[in-house]
């Protein structure tokens, strides 16, 4: 029992060894910890030995560098010093000596050295030599000026001197000088070279009038040739002496014409003030091939040109040449690049700005004639003949107007585009109106009305040959033509009104304004197609009265169309056909004119119908086969007659079918029973959707009811008709669905089955 207790002993025996392997390597990391730091601690200070060791050498390359530099810096001022020194000498000597070109070279490395001295210039010598500097460039100034006023004096008209060394030389010189130097030597230049001129062109000499203007421009052509002679290789090029000469001439020119004009105002003549303008333009457009306007500054007789564009009228075709000759429209001419600006335009020719009045009031004049032989020549030659290709065309004249105003404008925006743009945009104005009253409303035809109170006899006359008074074909041709016409100038005084804006400077804008003259173009459109709607309606209203009279009550069987309807349809087929063909290049006011007619004729149609009284069963089975007819015709009047079926617009189909349609629910309402009442006052509101009571009896009279039976009948009318919705309109038309069009088409083959069988 005890030997177990002994094994389990055992083990617990070898312990004792191990607390001192664990103390053992704990003492030797600590020593090895120790060792450790002493290598860092050693390594830190050799560090530290090494940086401080870099610090005292770097300390010696930098004073070694310092020294250097200013070493550097000393020997560079002191060659600057005796560079400047010894130019500063040679300059004064070159100076007294007048050699120029000498001085030129050595004048700008002398002028660079002594900036780099300018931090010293509190030291005396320094400042001396700045001083010395300074009073050779002012002496050089003044001893360059003296060469040139000895060599070319200002008194007299002769230059007594030419060009030479010396003084291309001093040229050089004096681009290094002030420039004021440089300035003055231009102006005393140009002042001599056109001393001449002055006093050849004075005001009181024959050749300064506008007549002979031309002598003025060939001077200075020979002045410039003769100048690029003799002195162009004196001055440098970059002086630009012949733009400059060029350029004063034109300040001098501008100012002379100017007050030769205001001392001869009432001598100026539009031709003499257009012969010089253009001569005078045309000078502006050489120089600006010649030059390239760096000379000049902006100012404000400079304008910019205008860009070329081209259109389909004359106001967006292309510009024509300096005349303002004008070509025929040409849709396929590709458009010419933009024109580059002309930096000379108006140098000279802001001066005859003053009088563009005369240019204005000649327009006037010129304009006022035009409408005249206008309207003799349309009273001469009369209105467009049928059947010709100037039957509905635009009138010549229109043409001629526009392309004039063309002219006129491109005129005067090359003259001026300030004020006498807007003067000169009045006189058009004035005379577009002119044009609507006297050429085209003025030769519309006059309206006649006897052509009422036909029977059916006068109906049979007029289907045997017999016509209505109405407008000849001559006559509805002349009324397109007037309408084409005012369509063209309402599209062209548009774009007139937006070339004119941008013509005009940018301040003016606003008050250029062609709407009222665009208003009245559009209003003499309206007259044209009121008349032409007037003109059908007239010829038709004796067929609508010998309707009303016919005695429908005696109608015993149904026949064809009545010869009412005839007489419509006749007089449609005559009338559309003329008016749609001379309206072919206008179609929207073909379709205006359907829809007018449309809309005139059918109230009308229904009006008549109400006073058909009394009317019988087959007297109205009759009225709605005619009320079928004639809506088929409306249906077909844009096309009719015509080789080419177009479809008629949506919106004439729409007022065709609602109109017609009430005329046969009408006709409807009369056919059926009136007993019992209560039924057919329904189906009256039902058909008719009409809440007006006057309506309401006028087809009670058609039926010839008795006034006893109409009472009741409107008494209990007035008692069927439903309540309107809270917050609606109480007026007499009420909104009911209606039958459709193919409903109302199945009565009307339903009678013309019956009439085939009884033919």
């Amino acid at each position: 029992m005890h030997q177990p207790r002994n094994e389990h002993r055992n083990p617990h025996r070898a312990q004792p060894s191990k607390p001192w392997s664990v103390c053992t390597a704990l003492e030797e990391a600590q020593v090895a910890i120790g060792q450790l730091f002493g290598k860092i601690k050693d390594i830190k200070d050799k560090a530290e030995k090494s940086e401080q060791m870099v610090k005292e050498i770097t300390r010696d390359i930098k004073q070694l560098d310092h020294a250097k530099r200013h070493l550097t810096t000393s020997i560079t001022t002191l060659n600057h010093l005796h560079m400047l020194a010894g130019g500063v000498d040679s300059l004064e000597a070159m100076t007294r000596k007048r050699q120029y070109g000498e001085v030129a070279n050595l004048l700008q490395g002398v002028v660079n050295v002594l900036e780099h001295f300018h931090k010293y210039m509190g030291i005396p010598q320094i400042r001396q030599l700045s001083e010395r500097v300074k009073a050779a460039q002012s002496e050089l100034g003044t001893q360059i000026l003296a060469d040139f006023e000895e060599t070319f004096p200002a008194q007299g008209s002769k230059r007594t001197g030419g060009p030479s060394n010396v003084l291309r030389d001093a040229c050089l010189v004096a681009n290094i000088l002030d420039p004021r130097i440089k300035q003055e030597i231009i102006k005393k230049f140009i002042r001599q070279h056109l001393s001449e001129y002055m006093v050849l062109f004075q005001e009181n000499q024959d050749v300064a009038w506008l007549d002979k203007i031309d002598r003025r421009y060939a001077w200075i052509k020979r002045q410039l040739v003769d100048y690029e002679e003799k002195y162009g290789r004196m001055f440098p090029e970059e002086w630009c002496m012949t733009e400059r000469i060029a350029v004063e001439f034109c300040h001098i020119t501008r100012t002379e014409l100017a007050k030769v004009m205001r001392t001869r105002a009432k001598e100026i003549e539009v031709k003499l003030l257009l012969f010089a303008i253009q001569r005078t333009t045309n000078f502006e457009g050489l120089l600006a091939k010649r030059f390239s306007g760096c000379t000049l500054t902006d100012g404000p007789g400079l304008k910019k040109s205008v860009s070329s564009l081209d259109s389909t009228n004359p106001f967006l075709e292309d510009e024509a040449g300096e005349d303002g000759s004008e070509k025929e429209d040409d849709l396929d001419r590709a458009k010419k690049p933009k024109a580059p600006d002309n930096p000379f335009h108006g140098i000279v020719s802001k001066c005859f700005e003053p009088h563009l009045y005369v240019y204005i009031e000649s327009q006037d004049k010129n304009l006022g004639e035009m409408i005249d032989r206008f309207v003799s020549d349309f009273r001469a030659q009369g209105p467009p003949k049928a059947g010709t290709e100037d039957g509905g065309a635009v009138l010549p004249s229109c043409a001629d107007l526009f392309v004039y105003y063309k002219k006129c404008m491109v005129q005067c925006s090359q003259l001026s585009t300030g004020e006498p743009m807007i003067a000169l945009t009045t006189i058009f104005q004035k005379y577009l109106r002119e044009y609507a009253w006297k050429i085209l409303s003025g030769n519309l035809p006059k309206t006649s009305s006897n052509s009422g109170g036909l029977t059916i006899k006068s109906l049979l006359q007029e289907k045997e040959g017999f016509e209505a008074a109405k407008f000849t074909v001559e006559e509805l041709c002349l009324i397109c033509s007037i309408l084409s016409t005012a369509e063209y100038c309402l599209a062209t005084t548009q774009q007139l009104e937006e070339k004119l804006k941008e013509k005009v400077d940018k301040i003016l804008v606003e008050r250029i304004n062609l709407t009222g003259e665009m208003d009245t173009f559009s209003t003499v459109i309206s007259n044209s197609i009121q008349l032409l709607v007037q003109d059908l309606d007239a010829a038709c209203d004796p067929a609508l009265t010998a309707m009303s009279k016919m005695p429908w009550q005696s109608v015993e069987h149904v026949g064809d169309q009545s010869p009412y309807v005839t007489s419509v349809i006749m007089h449609i087929k005559q009338n559309v056909p003329i008016i749609r063909d001379n309206l072919a290049s206008t179609r929207k006011y073909f379709t205006q004119f359907c829809i007018k007619y449309t809309n005139s004729f059918i109230p009308k149609f229904i009006n008549h119908l109400f006073r058909c009284k009394p009317i019988s069963m087959v007297g109205a089975e009759q009225l709605l086969l005619d009320t079928h007819s004639l809506k088929t015709v409306l249906l077909d009047l844009p096309s009719i007659g015509s080789q080419v079926v177009r479809k008629a617009p949506a919106s004439y189909t729409k007022i065709v079918v609602k109109g017609m349609t009430r005329a046969e629910m009408i006709l409807k309402v009369v056919m059926a029973p009136h007993e019992p009442s209560v039924v057919f006052v329904d189906n009256y509101i039902k058909l008719l959707a009409d809440g007006n009571p006057e309506t309401f009896q006028k087809t009670l009279d058609m039926k010839g009811l008795k006034r006893s039976e109409q009472s009741s009948m409107l008494e209990l009318f007035r008692q069927r008709l439903p309540t309107p919705p809270s917050g609606a309109d109480g007026g007499p038309s009420l909104s009911f669905s209606t039958p459709t069009p193919e409903q109302e088409n199945s009565r009307i083959r339903k009678l013309e089955k019956l009439i085939k069988k009884r033919l």
